[in-house]
């Protein structure tokens, strides 16, 4: 039961081959197997790599049964196609495109299965690339809102120090005030005389714009870092809702490009098992020699050829003569007398009738 079904599986004639030899049929078995195994690769592969695009079992098992059925069909029907001539140039030729088309099957089945082998490494790659990018989407939201919260920064800075110089102010003239009550500088004179008393205004009038300055540069103060506090609460609110997308920056176009930065080597050895395993069938029909189907089935095939062509020429045969003696007939009747009398007499006729018409059309006319 398991040998004819990979007989099926390598597309050769099931009726012939049950009147080959043991060894024939054990030979397209094994081929048929190779097919067969070479399609399951290919369901496994393409599950796996549409797994990591839909994250759904069910959706990735689904299409990737299409996929390995598409390969078994296309496996079979080209291993089906190549014929054994014993020509090696000429089965080279017809297997041409088949090592071509295996070349790119191997790379579409080996890629995701090297995905899950190397996935650790590629782990550890997508990992760093994450950073990297985090680090980079940080940077690039910080200077979306770095030049406003340095403005107001600068503008925070600038009211301080226009509190600052004048605290300095209102202190150098307490000094002098209080230098003056002592006698320690100005007129020298102990006490508090006339010129301490205009000091001492001086120093309580820009004393008390020195408060009105505090308090309406604090509350700008206040304002300005208010903002800072909202721009740095909005930085902090997108970098959290972008960080998402980073996350999930592990698709399959981002693991293929993870593979690529690992070691080649690994990877091309794997991609020459798929290959090898991928053309098996056709090397294996290829490499062996022609055998009792081959020979059956050219006899098959060339029994049926010379039919056809015994047929058309036949045909052929068959029109020249019917134009031959169809020019015989007329030849023989062109000169016949009664035959003339009879197409002169109906000729006239026809005339006759037509000049009726004629006559009959003008008559009513006027």
């Amino acid at each position: 039961m398991l040998k004819r079904f990979f007989i099926i599986c390598s597309g050769s004639d099931t009726d012939i081959l049950e009147t080959c030899s043991v060894g024939e049929q054990n030979k397209y078995a094994g081929i048929g197997a190779t097919v067969f195994f070479t399609a399951v690769m290919a369901f496994i592969a393409s599950s796996y790599a549409l797994y990591t695009v839909f994250d759904n079992l069910y959706t990735a098992i689904f299409f990737g049964l299409i996929w390995g059925l598409l390969i078994f069909n296309l496996d079979r029907y080209i291993v089906s196609t190549i014929k054994k001539t014993g020509n090696v140039i000429d089965e080279l030729i017809q297997a041409s495109p088949r090592i071509i088309l295996a070349i790119i099957i191997a790379i579409v089945i080996s890629k995701p299965l090297e995905l899950k082998i190397f996935e650790k490494e590629i782990n550890q790659v997508l990992l760093e690339q994450k950073n990297d990018l985090t680090l980079a989407n940080q940077q690039q939201i910080a200077e979306q809102f770095n030049p406003n919260i340095a403005s107001l920064q600068g503008e925070i800075k600038g009211l301080q120090n226009e509190i600052d110089t004048k605290e300095t102010e209102v202190n150098a003239l307490y000094d002098t005030y209080i230098a003056e009550a002592e006698g320690t500088a100005g007129t020298k004179l102990l006490g508090k005389g006339p010129v301490y008393k205009e000091k001492r205004e001086k120093h309580d009038a820009l004393l008390a714009e020195l408060q009105l300055l505090k308090k309406e540069n604090k509350a700008k103060i206040a304002t300005a870092e208010n903002k800072i506090a909202e721009l740095k609460g909005d930085y902090e609110t997108q970098v959290v809702n972008t960080q998402p997308i980073i996350s999930n920056f592990d698709g399959l176009m981002a693991r293929v490009n993870a593979l690529g930065k690992l070691p080649w080597l690994p990877s091309f050895f794997i991609f020459l098992l798929f290959l090898a395993i991928e053309t098996s069938p056709i090397l294996a029909k290829l490499l062996s020699p022609k055998g009792a189907y081959d020979f059956k089935l050219e006899d098959q095939e060339t029994a049926i050829k010379t039919t056809v062509l015994q047929n058309t020429n036949q045909r052929e045969v068959l029109l020249k003569t019917d134009y031959a003696i169809n020019d015989r007939i007329y030849s023989d009747i062109e000169n016949e007398e009664e035959l003339y009398t009879y197409k002169r007499k109906k000729a006239r006729e026809l005339m006759q009738l037509q000049a009726d018409a004629f006559y009959k059309h003008q008559k009513n006319a006027l």
